[in-house]
Order: structure tokens, then sequence, then C-alpha cells
């Protein structure tokens, strides 16, 4: 931007926050920061030196946050036919994707991967300059193909034994490395992006109670929250009893276990389009965890195919999706939500606030008040509520910039 303070006015702003939905709002940008929000007319004339940008015909939210996706590693190699020489650019790719899907901030799991040479300080680095804010997990993970293949963050393409999967001086360094509590450990073998006849032992726990507790222990140690790739009842039920902080995916969690949870101040991060070797998160379940009172953030785990024959996605099996059906993912949950009686603001934080604090950085963004980035969205309506298609994001503001213009 050429001023340093400027205007911006929209027809209406959802801000998820206490302030709620403001009809004929504005805000007031300078140096990438909300300084601040209010009806337009008080804007206007607490402001009249200012230059406004008028969206008068849009609606302004807060950008979307996806906390849990694998754009960087496992999707650059997957959907492109790239070597270590390109791997990043193929990286860089998906990220823009992301950011023209809405997304300006995201939560991306290191696993180490037999293709890549790389590992989880050598992404940071790529990503450090780019107009979107991508915050690390530093993982282990176990594949569930016939012979079990295991890696981690911190030793990239070297295949682990259960032993070393398990070793606290390895899990002491994924705590050190981890920015937030994504997918750290997989308490269940994952089918990853394989078809189900490639994984048959997709499912299988990994860990014994003992051996999580004293991982789960080294990560509070730390001042660090953990989060698991789990599903299942007695997947589930191990982490609860090992004090696990965020349960990604909790693919077939129990009403039983729902009240544990809410109980113990987990969250939970839902993935609707697939990620283990059960059916996904509902939009059923996703309303019955919000109901319950728990926090709860609906992410993509990009790229995967979509878990075949749930019936609220109509998606073409064995295609890779992502960032681009963020909203589409998003919407039968939110739209639930609504009906029921929810604001919308309430069921927006899904996609936006929620996920935010999961990232540890919901002092930053997710929603919109005074002091926050100037991380928002302009579009045709709200999204996964109004509108999923991307072309109705007409644009993308990262910090005040704008960094993506659809007309």
């Amino acid at each position: 931007m050429v001023d340093a303070s400027w205007i911006v006015r929209a027809g209406k702003i959802v801000t998820v926050s206490e302030m709620g939905t403001i009809d004929d709002g504005a805000m007031v940008i300078s140096h990438g920061k909300i300084m601040a929000i209010d009806a337009w007319e008080k804007i206007r004339r607490t402001f009249p030196e200012l230059r406004t940008v008028d969206y008068s015909d849009f609606v302004i939210t807060p950008s979307l946050v996806d906390c849990h996706t694998h754009l960087l590693e496992f999707a650059a190699t997957s959907l492109y036919p790239v070597t270590n020489n390109a791997q990043f650019l193929a990286g860089k790719a998906l990220m823009l994707r992301a950011l023209t899907s809405g997304i300006t901030a995201v939560g991306e799991q290191i696993c180490g991967h037999p293709d890549s040479e790389y590992k989880v300080g050598d992404y940071r680095e790529i990503v450090k300059d780019l107009p979107i804010d991508c915050v690390f997990a530093a993982t282990s993970i176990t594949i569930g193909l016939t012979e079990l293949v295991r890696f981690s963050a911190v030793t990239g393409r070297r295949f682990l034994t259960d032993d070393g999967l398990k070793n606290l001086d390895l899990n002491e360094a994924l705590a050190t490395h981890s920015d937030y509590p994504g997918e750290n450990l997989f308490i269940n073998a994952t089918p990853a992006n394989f078809t189900k006849d490639q994984v048959p032992r997709a499912g299988e726990i990994m860990y014994k109670y003992d051996e999580l507790k004293e991982i789960v222990d080294e990560f509070h140690r730390q001042g660090k929250q953990i989060g698991v790739h789990v599903a299942g009842e007695d997947g589930i039920d191990l982490t609860l009893r090992a004090g696990v902080d965020v349960l990604h995916h909790a693919h077939g969690i129990t009403g039983e276990q729902i009240k544990r949870a809410k109980v113990q101040d987990v969250k939970i991060v839902a993935t609707p389009l697939g990620g283990t070797h059960m059916l996904p998160n509902s939009p059923g379940n996703i309303v019955d965890l919000v109901d319950a009172g728990l926090d709860v953030s609906i992410a993509t785990d990009a790229y995967l195919p979509p878990y075949p024959g749930v019936p609220w996605l109509s998606l073409r099996d064995g295609v890779l999706y992502g960032s681009e059906i963020f909203m589409i993912l998003a919407a039968p949950a939110l739209r639930e939500l609504v009906n029921k009686g929810y604001d919308e603001n309430d069921a927006l934080k899904l996609i936006t606030l929620n996920p935010a604090a999961i990232m540890q950085r919901d002092d930053r963004y997710g929603k919109l008040a005074e002091q926050m980035d100037a991380n928002f969205l302009v579009a045709t309506g709200v999204p996964a509520i109004d509108m999923t298609d991307v072309k109705d994001i007409k644009g993308v503001y990262y910090r005040g910039e704008k960094v993506v213009q659809r007309e």
C-alpha cells in the first residue's frame, strides 16, 4: 500500500469477535494491523482524512486458517513429479494455491519422507518470505504398509525401527522443534494417501500407555502441548488417559469420550475429507462436538483422496484434494450449525479463530479486532456458509496488503 493508514468498508463485516457482525462496517488498517473497527459512519467521522477502499457490495471476514496440512513434503511430491531439486518449488506452488483459496495461515506437518532429504528446519527457511503464515509441527509417522514404515521430522528420510520411533531422545527433539500441537505422533498407523489395499495395517495402534505417557510428559516438561493423529475408540481412549492436548481426526469418537474430552479441555481437529482408516468426521459428528462445548477446528489434511462413499461430499475417488476445497469440506457442518441457531460468527470460528488457537496464533489472527493482523477476505458471502466457490473470494489481504484479487 502507498498509504500507511487507510479504511476498508464492507456491506457486512463478520468479525468472529465479541463485536459479532457489523452491517455497513469499516476497519482502519495501519502498518498491517487493524487499528479500529466499527460502523462505517462512525469510522468515517473519526478518520475523515483517510483514504477508503469501498467493498460495500461484499462481505469481509477473517481469512481462513487451515491448521492441518501436508503441503511442503508429502503433497508436493505426490502432486508433482519433482525431484529433491524442485520439491521446494512444488511446495511454494501449493502455498500459492492455499492463498488463492482464502487461506493465509497453515499448520504444516513435517513427518520425514523416503524421497526427500529435507528436515523441518529446511522447510522453515523456504516459507519465511511468503505472504502466508506457516506454523510447523515436527512429527513422527508410521505408514500402514504390509511392512510398517516409520519416519520423523528430525531424522528425515532415514527409516526408523519401532524402538527408534519411541526413543525418548527422538521425541524430545520433536517437542523442541515443534511450534504447535499438530499430529506430533501417529497413534494409529496411517493409510496416508495410499489406496486401502496398499495399507493393510492402517489403523494398528503403535504405542502402549506407558510409552505414550512418557512422550506426553516430555512435551509438557518443555512447556509444549502435544497433538496426535488418532482414530477409533481404543486409540482415543489411550490418548485421553495419557493426557494428550489435541486430537487430530478423532474419527469414531464415542459420546462418552466426547464428555471426557470436554472435562480434560481437549481440542479436536476434524477432517471431513479423511486421513485415517475410519469414516471421517461427518457434519453431525462435528455439530455434536460443538454442542458438547469442545473447541473444534476443521482442516483439510491436504492433500488426500476422499474417503470412499461419504454422503456429505461429492468428490471423485482417487483424486487428491486440498486447499481449494476447504470451504466445501467445512460447509455441511457450518450450515448445520447455523440451521440449529448458532450465530454465523460462532460457526465461522471453526475455520478461522479456533484453528488459529490450535496453532497458538489467536492473539494475531483468526478474528477481526483492534491490534490483530489485517488478514481478511472480501467475498460475495460468508465463506462455507453462503458460498463455497473460491471464485467468490474477490480479494485476500495479508497483514494489510492485497495478495489476491479477482474481479
